[in-house]
């Protein structure tokens, strides 16, 4: 009698966990997918990030030469490159190991991208200051769908 109740017991409890793991299984492909397309924004703002930072970087350069040549213009720029790369360049860092302050270092991004990007097309006949605007404006915009997805989480 007491094999029985045991194995009733056990039956029971062997049932319970079956659907307890069958219903977890769905949420776990539920989550592997909102894993899948954070782990695509997240990976995309990265790179976005890392483009804009080695840009920003060649830039601030030119900005350097452009100094030396006498072009006094180049000093605002020569600031904003510089820094706008170091604020990619930590966003790219933060972003890629999915961060808990990636929201708050793309929304900083996004404002270095905007001034920076307007600064750089201010010399739209220079082709290293308009490849620099657009990575800007690339990052810009990778860094507001980061935003905007953190967000929706």
């Amino acid at each position: 009698m007491k094999t029985l109740k045991l194995a009733t017991v056990g039956f029971a409890v062997f049932a319970i966990f079956g659907l307890m793991a069958f219903a977890l299984q769905g949420q776990t492909q539920e989550k592997k997918v909102d894993h899948m397309e954070y782990s695509a924004v997240m990976q995309d703002c990265a790179k976005a990030c890392s483009d804009c930072q080695r840009t920003c970087d060649m830039c601030a350069t030119h900005c350097a030469h452009m100094l030396h040549e006498g072009k006094k213009e180049h000093l605002t720029t020569l600031a904003t490159c510089r820094d706008c790369a170091t604020v990619c360049s930590a966003a790219a860092q933060i972003v890629a190991r999915g961060g808990p302050f990636a929201g708050l270092i793309c929304e900083s991004c996004v404002k270095a991208c905007d001034k920076c990007g307007t600064a750089c097309e201010a010399f739209p006949d220079d082709e290293h200051m308009k490849a620099c605007a657009e990575e800007c404006r690339k990052c810009e915009k990778a860094c507001k769908a980061m935003i905007e997805h953190t967000a929706s989480k």
